[in-house]
């Protein structure tokens, strides 16, 4: 990979990071970070834009470890119902926007 890739995947994830901080909730950066994955993975982009968008700003905008804290706090409560609920609702309300991010794509090409 070129060395203006790294610069491009670097200010893919300052960008993503600002917009998290922005944003400041979980559950909506998660649901539209997952759309625009499924959107991006279906168009088919080149090696570099993938890694620029899928490593640099997704992976920083929806990182794992806000999705892991959010469900943490709730354990940490004691509230295993609430955590349980949440855990599944968020899995599939990602999944199902992934999709439908996919399904628009792939309509729009």
């Amino acid at each position: 990979m070129k060395i203006n890739n790294f610069f491009y995947i670097l200010l893919a994830a300052y960008l993503a990071t600002f917009l998290r901080l922005v944003i400041n909730n979980n559950f909506i950066i998660s649901v539209i970070g997952s759309f625009f994955v499924g959107f991006c993975v279906s168009k088919r982009l080149s090696y570099s834009s993938e890694k620029i968008l899928l490593s640099g700003f997704f992976s920083c905008f929806t990182s794992f470890s806000g999705f892991i804290y959010f469900l943490y706090k709730i354990l940490k409560e004691g509230d295993w119902i609430k955590f349980i609920i949440l855990f599944n609702l968020i899995i599939i309300v990602n999944l199902f926007s992934m999709f439908l991010g996919s399904w628009i794509s792939r309509k729009i090409t």
